[in-house]
């Protein structure tokens, strides 16, 4: 894809979520940007989850009005479609984040397409690049068909990545199964990979109430931006520069720039607006970001934690992208659900990766060994125990065949796993990684938890949601045999229907 001929950022100050000002910010830095949507153009918010726990983590609907409004606003007859659509994750369907955020509602009353990303068909893109971690991904069909991509994130803290601004929210652009494959010690090279998928031509993010230290259930901070830009790599350097932090110490933007997406020097990036650096930098003093290793993440509480290194020949210190990241998660939905989740707890310890030092576990504590590459070898309660690691080489995994876990499977197997070792002084998750999902009915049947997916405000909308969407995928699965029967297919690349 074609590189903006100056990478540019327009800083604008905006302190409340009204629509209609949204929308003249917008249409504003789009004419002084230049660019033009045409074809069929999709806008891509940041839905990763929603509802009542979550209420910073996902770009307001105001925003997401206020850009295609402003889209509308600007765009001529070449602009043939004009869509948003998303794949939301922890197992949620998006249909219930699209619902819960407000962005159905709003969606509807603007009169634009949906596309909630794991109910379309998903196309295999080939990879040619050094250093890819497969030769091949898989995206849904509306993003790989795209003519004018706009990114749409939020302004967000990550604990398995610092940040979350525009490169980091291409997880979404890939089904729970597609995504969560490579989603471990290799995150960062998958996000690499990603952005070989589309490259958008507009990025803007909500900054007015950012989200500090995490990206489930992040703090609010109050920074008053919306930031708009015609260079993904130049604008998350940017919105980097804006929290204090080096964007070449964010992997994944190393990564990119690296591959070619362009270039983190701050200095080289042309940044108007109402709005300088160096103001947006004092708004966002004291801003809290992620990556917090487990050990220290548990500390003062009845978890004790303890991180061995991934599996070798992929070896580095640390998984930042995998079981660890995902338990840090898991605990903070179960402390917005249940606010005595910390006294409720007994004492827990967990095991991630291969670790060889001691596990000081008294009398009736459970540990649990957690994903694929966990091994130790040692004394549990006065008998040897060794556990064994089972992680596959991810040359073993093929996203052909990859499935949907489903998220009332995943609460009935893992339910009986802990119920059968109620008494049993360790138990071992397999999965590389163990989901956030996962996580959360683990310490949920260890503790005695509320169970966030059994929440009285939530049990029905999200059940309605979850089989509307799997009646959504069982269409697509008879149209698909259908459509290869009739040898209908002619779409470039090999498209799969959305279950494979």
């Amino acid at each position: 894809m074609k590189k903006p001929v100056r990478a540019k950022v327009i800083l604008r100050s905006c302190r409340e979520y009204d629509a209609e000002k949204i929308r003249v910010i917008f249409r504003d830095a789009i004419r002084e940007l230049g660019v033009v949507p045409t074809g069929r153009t999709l806008v891509k918010p940041n839905l990763v989850t929603a509802g009542k726990a979550f209420p910073h983590a996902f770009t307001r609907p105001e925003v997401g009005e206020g850009m295609l409004l402003a889209l509308r606003d600007v765009a001529g007859p070449e602009m043939t479609e004009l869509a948003a659509g998303e794949r939301c994750g922890i197992t949620m369907p998006t249909r219930y984040a699209m619902a819960e955020s407000g962005w159905d509602a709003m969606l509807t009353r603007v009169g634009v397409k949906r596309y909630h990303f794991e109910e379309e068909p998903q196309v295999e893109i080939a990879l040619t690049h050094e250093g890819r971690l497969r030769d091949y991904l898989f995206t849904p069909e509306p993003v790989a068909r795209a003519d004018f991509f706009v990114n749409l994130p939020k302004f967000k803290a990550h604990p398995w990545t610092t940040v979350t601004f525009g490169t980091k929210g291409y997880i979404g652009i890939q089904d729970d199964r597609h995504r969560l494959i490579d989603h471990d010690h290799k995150l960062n090279e998958k996000i690499r990979d990603l952005q070989f998928i589309i490259q958008p031509q507009l990025i803007a993010i909500d900054a007015i109430t950012a989200g500090e230290g995490r990206m489930l259930t992040p703090t609010p901070f109050d920074l008053g931006l919306l930031i708009i830009g015609n260079d993904q790599l130049a604008f998350d350097a940017v919105c980097c520069s804006i929290i204090g932090v080096d964007p070449r110490s964010v992997d994944h933007l190393r990564l990119a720039e690296e591959a070619g997406f362009g270039s983190l020097d701050v200095d080289a990036v042309e940044i108007s607006g109402d709005v300088t650096l160096a103001e947006a930098q004092a708004r966002a003093k004291g801003f809290k970001v992620g990556l917090v290793r487990v050990e220290k993440y548990f500390e003062g509480t009845h978890i004790t934690a303890y991180a061995g290194p991934p599996p070798e020949p992929e070896h580095s210190d640390y998984c930042w992208g995998g079981c660890p990241g995902a338990i840090e998660e898991a605990i903070e939905i179960l402390r917005a659900f249940d606010e005595r989740t910390d006294t409720k707890m007994p004492r827990l310890h967990v095991v991630f990766g291969a670790y060889d030092g001691p596990i000081d576990a008294g009398p009736g504590e459970k540990v649990v060994f957690i994903g694929d590459c966990s091994s130790w070898k040692g004394k549990l309660h006065g008998e040897d125990v060794s556990i064994t690691s089972t992680y596959k080489d991810r040359s073993t995994l093929d996203p052909h065949h990859a499935k949907h876990d489903d998220i009332f499977k995943k609460l009935a197997v893992t339910t009986q796993r802990f119920a059968a070792s109620a008494k049993d002084p360790w138990v071992r998750m397999e999965g590389c990684p163990v989901s956030v999902a996962e996580q959360v009915l683990a310490l949920v049947a260890i503790g005695g938890l509320k169970n966030p997916y059994l929440d009285p405000s939530q049990v029905v909308p999200f059940t309605r949601s979850y089989l509307a969407w799997r009646g959504r995928v069982m269409l697509n699965v008879l149209q698909n045999k259908r459509y290869q029967r009739d040898g209908r297919f002619t779409e470039r690349g090999r498209a799969a229907g959305s279950e494979t």
